[in-house]
């Protein structure tokens, strides 16, 4: 154990109440998802797909499947509301016609730049700190996410996929 780190079964009072705090923030912009869906004319289904696929990089709708965690049925329904809304289009690959791949179109790829400023601007509760206190926020966010205490911005965050198999056991404080 590190000179910081707390024993087994213990969790120092601010700690909890830093996640706590956290947490409440970032359920409080759960709705910002629906908001920017709804903007784009699209579900928050759709906007989680929009969010999956990488603009330089289009790939077959399995892997869309695979990095959003869903049956593939349930992808194809998320890419044809795309398609509609003409943020998406789906191609045959020529070496095996039976793959589709899933690329944004120019539309698609400014309606990924306008989910990304309304989804990831930051709420007003940490935009209202002052630059010092931000760039704190900032430090100590990389140092418990990353384990790095360096001032160099982090990179986006990659898309969460979700292990298969049982959930890992949640350590609760005593």
């Amino acid at each position: 154990m590190s000179g910081h780190e707390q024993p087994p079964g213990r969790t120092e009072p601010a700690l909890t109440e830093a996640w706590r705090l956290l947490m409440g923030l970032v359920l409080d912009q759960r709705m910002r998802w629906s908001e920017v869906a709804a903007e784009l004319g699209i579900s928050p289904a759709g906007l989680r797909a929009l969010l999956a696929i990488d603009p330089a990089h289009p790939g077959p709708q399995r892997e869309l499947a695979k990095a959003l965690d869903c049956d593939p049925s349930y992808v194809t329904g998320m890419v044809d509301e795309l398609e509609r809304a003409g943020f998406a289009f789906r191609r045959t690959e020529p070496a095996d016609r039976r793959l589709k791949t899933i690329a944004l179109t120019d539309s698609g790829v400014d309606a990924l730049r306008a989910a990304s400023d309304g989804l990831f601007s930051p709420p007003s509760q940490f935009a209202r700190l002052p630059p010092g206190d931000q760039r704190e926020l900032a430090r100590i966010l990389r140092s418990a996410i990353t384990g790095t205490t360096t001032d160099s911005p982090i990179p986006p965050a990659p898309r969460p996929r979700r292990q298969k198999g049982p959930a890992p056991p949640i350590e609760r404080s005593r």
